[in-house]
């Protein structure tokens, strides 16, 4: 049987990258999917919600492209409104829409660093805020925030990114304890080693990335579907890097 059947996810930041793999991998487990993201048109980068989700259909999933801008609170509840309406229910949560900025904090523009703080720490707020009452609601279920393994290497400096990655935890974290009672799992995940994304490729800062030091989005998708059985009496409360949890529970 497969792990997820029955199962209803929202996955925020959905139209490429690390989004797109966990959305895939968590309708190939068997849950319906919420493709979430701004990107209902080709832009700057490849990759938009209604190609994920046909993705997931032609495959023989469940998926619904979802506009969706973490942003703006209307757009949040409205994108989980309709998730429930298509669904009927709300059981898993992944926070993973971000913008990268890695450059030196001296020369970061006040922006890029609101920016940063904007999506990646008050985006996954408002995402998980609006989650809250449907998973309850459901009688348990997972939040995931994707984070960074960036956020520990304090011996290579200081970046908006990784800083605004570093608050989701302290987020993510605290929330297990206040979620516990409603039996929800609450996990960060961050990937083991540095995925190659569309959105690295553009915002990497020019950074070679040596072979042995790349991780396939596929690895987070495998870690996510994990992540997303998990409720308050599994993994909970922590910050789990993608290929270590996957050989563990290999």
């Amino acid at each position: 049987m497969s792990p997820l059947a029955g199962k209803v996810a929202f996955v925020a930041g959905a139209s490429r990258g690390i989004g797109a793999a966990i959305a895939v991998a968590l309708a190939e487990a068997g849950a319906s999917v919420a493709v979430a993201a701004r990107s209902e048109q080709e832009g700057k980068l490849p990759g938009t919600i209604g190609s994920v989700a046909e993705r997931i259909t032609d495959a023989g999933g469940r998926a619904l492209p979802v506009p969706c801008d973490v942003t703006d609170e209307q757009s949040v509840d409205s994108a989980i409104a309709a998730t429930v309406a298509e669904f009927g229910g709300l059981d898993i949560l992944v926070a993973n829409a971000g913008v990268l900025w890695m450059g030196p904090i001296e020369t970061t523009p006040a922006k890029r660093w609101q920016l940063c703080l904007d999506v990646n720490l008050t985006g996954v707020f408002t995402v998980t805020k609006a989650a809250i009452p449907h998973l309850r609601e459901r009688g348990g279920g997972s939040m995931i925030a994707v984070t960074t393994s960036g956020v520990t290497m304090t011996d290579r400096g200081s970046n908006a990114y990784w800083v605004s990655k570093a608050a989701v935890e302290r987020l993510y974290v605290g929330l297990a304890a206040d979620l516990r009672q409603d039996n929800i799992a609450v996990n960060c995940l961050a990937p083991s080693r540095v995925v190659l994304t569309e959105g690295w490729t553009a915002g990497g800062g020019g950074r070679e990335i040596p072979p042995e030091m790349v991780e396939p989005p596929e690895t987070m998708g495998a870690a996510a579907v994990l992540l997303a059985q998990q409720d308050a009496n599994g993994i909970s409360g922590t910050v789990q890097r993608s290929e270590s949890l996957v050989s563990a529970r290999g």
